[in-house]
């Protein structure tokens, strides 16, 4: 197991100001980062990968569509092609970043909605563009990590089923699935055999509470959660991602209005000894 946080947690973008708290993470035993990637430019990721180098940290990032403008999805010949270069756009800063995984829900805009389910011809886009990327991102050692979203934020990808279907379509090795404990626990009948429904395709493990605050205070079952991913065989990223009130732009993406954790410090430390001590019992 490889621990790792999401740094959504401080800031949308990561610079030079939040590398203590990068550091005191690396003290308390993470194994990685999660990078949020969506502004800035590709010389940015390049010099932040050579900091975290010099703090021995690992690091994944996590990136979205920003806009129906730029839709991989979409039927718009121009609006497909603005999307496909975003996600290169994407993959570029990881690969400068040295990432291991891309990451997040990179497949159709966050609230944005048709008034019904992905159609085929969406879903066969879809695929086309993230076979693509997949391809390019191996050539590079990174793994994509597609991530599922609860229905009130997406109509692309909301289950297990639909994402084992989604990785049949898309159909290469280095296309995977993040698996996040916070969405399941909205969409899935039961969290616990969905895990096994996506079973070896799973890139990246995301635990989130299901208030999105600090793992283990709320009712997610992580230990039985824990349980059911060992028994795939997974031993890869289990990566914190929780949420507060600080950050206007993401408070208002994920629809937090009030402080889930006292402090940057307990969210740290707390995750981190709650995910090895029940990782451990699993």
């Amino acid at each position: 197991m490889k621990l790792g946080i999401n740094l959504l947690c401080l800031t949308d973008f990561v610079e030079d100001a939040h590398l203590s708290h990068v550091s005191r993470l690396r003290q308390l035993g993470y194994d990685g980062v999660e990078i949020p990637v969506l502004k800035g430019n590709v010389r940015h990721y390049e010099r932040l990968g050579k900091s975290l180098d010099a703090i021995g940290i690992a690091r994944s990032t996590t990136s979205i569509i920003p806009s129906p403008q730029a839709n991989p999805v979409s039927g718009d010949v121009e609006v497909r092609e603005n999307g496909i270069r975003h996600l290169n756009w994407a993959l570029d800063c990881a690969i400068a970043l040295s990432a291991e995984s891309m990451g997040g829900p990179f497949h159709a805009p966050i609230g944005h909605f048709t008034g019904a389910g992905p159609t085929e011809d969406e879903l066969n886009r879809g695929a086309d563009a993230h076979r693509a990327l997949a391809e390019r991102a191996a050539t590079n050692g990174i793994t994509l990590s597609l991530e599922h979203l609860n229905r009130f934020e997406t109509y692309f990808l909301n289950t297990m089923e639909q994402a084992r279907s989604y990785v049949e379509r898309v159909d290469h090795p280095a296309f995977k699935i993040m698996y996040d404990t916070f969405h399941a626990n909205i969409e899935e009948k039961d969290p616990l055999s969905s895990i096994g429904v996506i079973g070896g395709d799973i890139g990246v493990f995301h635990v989130s509470e299901n208030d999105r605050g600090i793992p283990g205070r709320g009712h997610i079952d992580f230990g039985a959660m824990f349980s059911a991913l060992k028994a795939t065989g997974y031993d890869g990223w289990l990566t914190v991602e929780a949420f507060g009130a600080g950050l206007p732009a993401i408070a208002a993406a994920t629809r937090v209005w009030r402080p889930l954790f006292p402090d940057f410090e307990t969210l740290f430390s707390e995750s981190a000894n709650f995910i090895r001590q029940t990782w451990g019992a699993a």
